[in-house]
């Protein structure tokens, strides 16, 4: 399964980079998302790239221009890189692959991926 890591407890405007380690010889054929759940709120989308050479990249309106999402295939892992982190980017982070491979497109809906991780806390105090 996959495997978040790289969260924690940080303060505003610090930068911190999620990982997501997925097994098996099949990454690159799929897309990855990354979504994430504040306490009591549906699961959002955050961002998400296609498969292979990640060229479709696409990232939600409250993160765009402040995250980064990238993959390297020969390690298996996406990663998010936050910067300007507020306090409303405070939830459980999530990876996830989408369940078509070699997509071009990529997919905001949680039901387009079948393979979750486990989730990494990101808490930003004020």
């Amino acid at each position: 399964q996959l495997v978040e890591s790289g969260g924690g407890l940080v303060q505003t405007g610090d930068s911190l980079r999620l990982s997501c380690a997925a097994p098996g010889r099949t990454f690159s054929r799929h897309g990855m998302g990354w979504f994430r759940q504040a306490p009591g709120k549906e699961r959002e989308f955050v961002a998400a790239i296609s498969c292979w050479s990640g060229d479709t990249i696409i990232y939600g309106d409250s993160v765009k221009g402040r995250f980064t999402i990238s993959r390297d295939n020969a390690k298996n892992t996406v990663y998010l890189q936050m910067y300007s982190l507020k306090p409303e980017d405070t939830a459980v982070y999530y990876c996830a692959r989408d369940r078509t491979p070699w997509k071009a497109s990529v997919s905001v809906l949680l039901d387009d991926y079948n393979y979750w991780g486990q989730g990494t806390k990101v808490t930003v105090s004020s």
